[in-house]
Protein backbone atom coordinates (compact mmCIF):
# COMPACT_ATOMS: atom_id res chain seq x y z
CA UNK A 1 0.00 0.00 0.00
CA UNK A 2 1.46 3.33 -0.94
CA UNK A 3 0.77 6.81 0.26
CA UNK A 4 -1.10 8.97 -2.27
CA UNK A 5 -0.80 12.41 -0.93
CA UNK A 6 -1.05 13.85 2.52
CA UNK A 7 -3.76 12.30 4.65
CA UNK A 8 -4.76 9.82 1.90
CA UNK A 9 -4.04 6.13 1.39
CA UNK A 10 -4.32 4.10 -1.81
CA UNK A 11 -6.06 0.73 -1.74
CA UNK A 12 -5.96 -0.52 -5.29
CA UNK A 13 -7.81 2.13 -7.27
CA UNK A 14 -9.67 3.46 -4.22
CA UNK A 15 -8.45 6.58 -2.50
CA UNK A 16 -9.46 6.86 1.17
CA UNK A 17 -8.95 9.68 3.60
CA UNK A 18 -6.34 8.94 6.15
CA UNK A 19 -7.08 8.50 9.81
CA UNK A 20 -8.92 5.92 11.91
CA UNK A 21 -12.39 6.39 10.39
CA UNK A 22 -15.00 3.70 9.66
CA UNK A 23 -14.12 3.51 5.94
CA UNK A 24 -10.44 3.23 6.76
CA UNK A 25 -11.08 0.32 9.13
CA UNK A 26 -13.30 -1.48 6.61
CA UNK A 27 -10.70 -1.07 3.90
CA UNK A 28 -8.08 -2.68 6.13
CA UNK A 29 -10.43 -5.54 7.01
CA UNK A 30 -10.75 -4.40 10.65
CA UNK A 31 -13.93 -3.87 12.70
CA UNK A 32 -15.23 -0.33 12.86
CA UNK A 33 -14.45 1.64 16.00
CA UNK A 34 -16.94 1.25 18.83
CA UNK A 35 -19.68 3.82 18.75
CA UNK A 36 -19.26 4.54 15.05
CA UNK A 37 -22.46 4.54 13.01
CA UNK A 38 -22.13 1.80 10.38
CA UNK A 39 -23.60 1.68 6.92
CA UNK A 40 -26.36 -0.73 8.04
CA UNK A 41 -27.81 1.53 10.75
CA UNK A 42 -27.95 4.43 8.30
CA UNK A 43 -30.10 2.46 5.86
CA UNK A 44 -33.64 3.94 5.89
CA UNK A 45 -35.15 0.51 5.21
CA UNK A 46 -33.31 -0.97 8.21
CA UNK A 47 -34.46 1.88 10.48
CA UNK A 48 -38.07 1.34 9.45
CA UNK A 49 -37.72 -2.39 10.06
CA UNK A 50 -36.28 -1.79 13.54
CA UNK A 51 -39.08 0.63 14.36
CA UNK A 52 -41.64 -1.94 13.17
CA UNK A 53 -40.06 -4.60 15.39
CA UNK A 54 -40.14 -2.26 18.39
CA UNK A 55 -43.83 -1.48 17.73
CA UNK A 56 -44.69 -5.17 17.50
CA UNK A 57 -42.80 -5.92 20.72
CA UNK A 58 -44.71 -3.17 22.54
CA UNK A 59 -48.01 -4.57 21.22
CA UNK A 60 -47.08 -8.11 22.30
CA UNK A 61 -46.17 -6.92 25.81
CA UNK A 62 -49.49 -5.05 26.06
CA UNK A 63 -51.42 -8.19 25.05
CA UNK A 64 -49.51 -10.31 27.57
CA UNK A 65 -50.18 -7.81 30.38
CA UNK A 66 -53.89 -7.64 29.51
CA UNK A 67 -54.10 -11.45 29.46
CA UNK A 68 -52.40 -11.66 32.86
CA UNK A 69 -54.82 -9.14 34.38
CA UNK A 70 -57.76 -11.00 32.84
CA UNK A 71 -56.62 -14.34 34.26
CA UNK A 72 -56.22 -12.83 37.75
CA UNK A 73 -59.72 -11.35 37.54
CA UNK A 74 -61.18 -14.66 36.37
CA UNK A 75 -59.48 -16.52 39.21
CA UNK A 76 -61.17 -14.22 41.75
CA UNK A 77 -64.53 -14.62 40.01
CA UNK A 78 -64.28 -18.38 39.46
CA UNK A 79 -65.61 -19.50 42.85
CA UNK A 80 -68.73 -17.28 43.01
CA UNK A 81 -69.53 -17.98 39.34
CA UNK A 82 -69.09 -21.70 39.88
CA UNK A 83 -71.28 -21.49 42.99
CA UNK A 84 -74.08 -19.82 41.02
CA UNK A 85 -73.75 -22.42 38.28
CA UNK A 86 -73.91 -25.25 40.81
CA UNK A 87 -76.99 -23.75 42.46
CA UNK A 88 -78.72 -23.55 39.09
CA UNK A 89 -77.82 -27.07 37.98
CA UNK A 90 -77.26 -29.01 41.19
CA UNK A 91 -73.75 -29.95 40.03
CA UNK A 92 -71.69 -31.54 42.79
CA UNK A 93 -74.69 -31.87 45.10
CA UNK A 94 -75.11 -28.13 45.55
CA UNK A 95 -78.54 -27.11 46.71
CA UNK A 96 -80.58 -24.67 44.66
CA UNK A 97 -81.61 -21.19 45.75
CA UNK A 98 -85.16 -20.76 47.01
CA UNK A 99 -87.81 -19.38 44.66
CA UNK A 100 -90.33 -16.60 45.16
CA UNK A 101 -92.84 -16.73 48.00
CA UNK A 102 -95.74 -17.03 45.55
CA UNK A 103 -94.17 -20.05 43.89
CA UNK A 104 -93.50 -21.69 47.24
CA UNK A 105 -97.05 -21.10 48.45
CA UNK A 106 -98.45 -22.51 45.21
CA UNK A 107 -96.56 -25.82 45.42
CA UNK A 108 -98.58 -29.01 45.57
CA UNK A 109 -97.05 -31.53 48.01
CA UNK A 110 -96.58 -35.04 46.63
CA UNK A 111 -97.98 -36.93 49.63
CA UNK A 112 -97.26 -40.43 48.35
CA UNK A 113 -93.51 -39.78 48.09
CA UNK A 114 -91.91 -39.63 51.54
CA UNK A 115 -88.20 -38.80 51.71
CA UNK A 116 -85.92 -39.17 54.71
CA UNK A 117 -83.47 -36.27 55.07
CA UNK A 118 -80.48 -36.80 57.33
CA UNK A 119 -78.04 -34.14 58.54
CA UNK A 120 -74.27 -34.22 58.91
CA UNK A 121 -71.87 -31.72 60.50
CA UNK A 122 -68.09 -31.48 60.23
CA UNK A 123 -65.43 -28.96 61.23
CA UNK A 124 -62.09 -28.40 59.55
CA UNK A 125 -58.91 -28.72 61.62
CA UNK A 126 -58.42 -24.95 61.25
CA UNK A 127 -61.38 -24.11 63.50
CA UNK A 128 -61.92 -25.14 67.12
CA UNK A 129 -65.70 -25.20 67.24
CA UNK A 130 -68.27 -27.68 68.42
CA UNK A 131 -70.70 -28.09 65.55
CA UNK A 132 -73.55 -30.58 65.23
CA UNK A 133 -77.11 -30.95 63.92
CA UNK A 134 -79.90 -30.69 66.48
CA UNK A 135 -81.82 -33.50 64.75
CA UNK A 136 -80.45 -36.52 63.00
CA UNK A 137 -83.25 -36.86 60.45
CA UNK A 138 -86.66 -35.60 59.40
CA UNK A 139 -89.23 -36.88 56.92
CA UNK A 140 -90.50 -34.60 54.17
CA UNK A 141 -92.43 -34.87 50.91
CA UNK A 142 -91.66 -32.98 47.68
CA UNK A 143 -93.40 -29.61 47.59
CA UNK A 144 -93.42 -29.19 51.37
CA UNK A 145 -91.20 -26.81 53.36
CA UNK A 146 -89.18 -28.03 56.32
CA UNK A 147 -87.09 -26.45 59.06
CA UNK A 148 -83.97 -27.94 60.66
CA UNK A 149 -81.35 -26.59 63.07
CA UNK A 150 -77.64 -26.89 63.63
CA UNK A 151 -75.83 -25.81 66.80
CA UNK A 152 -72.38 -24.22 66.94
CA UNK A 153 -70.30 -23.32 69.99
CA UNK A 154 -66.96 -21.59 70.41
CA UNK A 155 -65.35 -23.26 73.45
CA UNK A 156 -62.17 -21.16 73.27
CA UNK A 157 -61.25 -17.95 75.08
CA UNK A 158 -61.03 -15.84 71.89
CA UNK A 159 -63.56 -14.81 69.23
CA UNK A 160 -63.53 -16.91 66.06
CA UNK A 161 -65.11 -16.20 62.68
CA UNK A 162 -66.25 -19.26 60.78
CA UNK A 163 -67.66 -19.88 57.32
CA UNK A 164 -69.33 -23.03 56.03
CA UNK A 165 -69.80 -24.90 52.80
CA UNK A 166 -72.28 -27.71 52.08
CA UNK A 167 -73.36 -30.43 49.70
CA UNK A 168 -76.15 -32.93 49.14
CA UNK A 169 -75.86 -36.67 48.70
CA UNK A 170 -76.74 -38.15 46.27
CA UNK A 171 -75.32 -35.40 44.08
CA UNK A 172 -78.09 -35.75 41.49
CA UNK A 173 -80.67 -34.70 44.10
CA UNK A 174 -78.96 -31.34 44.66
CA UNK A 175 -80.89 -29.65 41.85
CA UNK A 176 -84.17 -30.39 43.63
CA UNK A 177 -83.01 -29.47 47.14
CA UNK A 178 -83.84 -25.77 47.53
CA UNK A 179 -82.80 -23.71 50.52
CA UNK A 180 -84.92 -20.72 51.50
CA UNK A 181 -82.69 -19.71 54.41
CA UNK A 182 -79.36 -21.09 55.61
CA UNK A 183 -76.00 -20.02 57.04
CA UNK A 184 -73.83 -21.31 54.21
CA UNK A 185 -71.09 -19.10 52.71
CA UNK A 186 -71.77 -16.41 55.32
CA UNK A 187 -69.29 -15.47 58.02
CA UNK A 188 -70.40 -16.39 61.52
CA UNK A 189 -68.66 -14.72 64.46
CA UNK A 190 -68.81 -16.49 67.81
CA UNK A 191 -67.43 -14.83 70.93
CA UNK A 192 -65.64 -16.89 73.60
CA UNK A 193 -67.95 -19.62 74.98
CA UNK A 194 -70.82 -18.40 72.78
CA UNK A 195 -73.33 -20.93 71.45
CA UNK A 196 -75.87 -20.29 68.68
CA UNK A 197 -78.61 -22.10 66.79
CA UNK A 198 -78.38 -22.00 62.99
CA UNK A 199 -81.59 -22.65 61.03
CA UNK A 200 -81.91 -24.29 57.63
CA UNK A 201 -85.26 -23.66 55.93
CA UNK A 202 -85.65 -25.75 52.78
CA UNK A 203 -87.91 -27.78 50.52
CA UNK A 204 -87.62 -30.44 47.85
CA UNK A 205 -88.99 -29.40 44.48
CA UNK A 206 -92.13 -31.32 43.43
CA UNK A 207 -90.40 -32.13 40.13
CA UNK A 208 -88.23 -34.52 42.15
CA UNK A 209 -91.11 -37.00 42.08
CA UNK A 210 -91.35 -36.81 38.27
CA UNK A 211 -87.67 -37.47 37.53
CA UNK A 212 -87.08 -41.14 36.59
CA UNK A 213 -83.52 -40.89 37.92
CA UNK A 214 -84.90 -40.11 41.38
CA UNK A 215 -87.36 -43.02 41.37
CA UNK A 216 -85.29 -45.09 43.81
CA UNK A 217 -83.99 -42.21 45.91
CA UNK A 218 -85.70 -42.09 49.31
CA UNK A 219 -82.74 -40.84 51.38
CA UNK A 220 -81.00 -37.46 51.08
CA UNK A 221 -78.13 -36.26 53.27
CA UNK A 222 -77.43 -32.56 53.82
CA UNK A 223 -73.86 -32.02 54.99
CA UNK A 224 -72.19 -28.84 56.31
CA UNK A 225 -68.50 -28.22 57.02
CA UNK A 226 -67.20 -25.19 58.94
CA UNK A 227 -63.83 -23.55 58.30
CA UNK A 228 -62.15 -20.66 60.05
CA UNK A 229 -62.50 -17.50 57.96
CA UNK A 230 -58.95 -16.32 57.36
CA UNK A 231 -57.51 -13.87 54.88
CA UNK A 232 -56.58 -15.78 51.75
CA UNK A 233 -58.53 -18.86 52.85
CA UNK A 234 -60.10 -20.66 49.87
CA UNK A 235 -63.16 -22.80 50.50
CA UNK A 236 -63.39 -26.09 48.63
CA UNK A 237 -65.97 -26.17 45.87
CA UNK A 238 -69.27 -27.80 46.91
CA UNK A 239 -69.33 -31.51 46.27
CA UNK A 240 -65.56 -31.76 45.72
CA UNK A 241 -64.06 -31.69 49.20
Amino acid sequence: MGVCGRGWACCGGLRLPGGPGPLWALALGRPAPRGARGLRSSNPFTRRQEEEWRRRNRSALAYIAAAAVGMVGMSYAAVPLYRLYCQATGLGGTTGAGHSAEQIEGMEPVRDRVIRVTFNADVHSSIHWNFKPQQREIYVVPGETALAFYKAKNPTDKPIIGISTYNVIPFEAGQYFNKIQCFCFEEQRLNPQEEVDMPVFFYIDPEFAEDPKMAKVDLITLSYTFFEAKEGQKLPLPGYQ
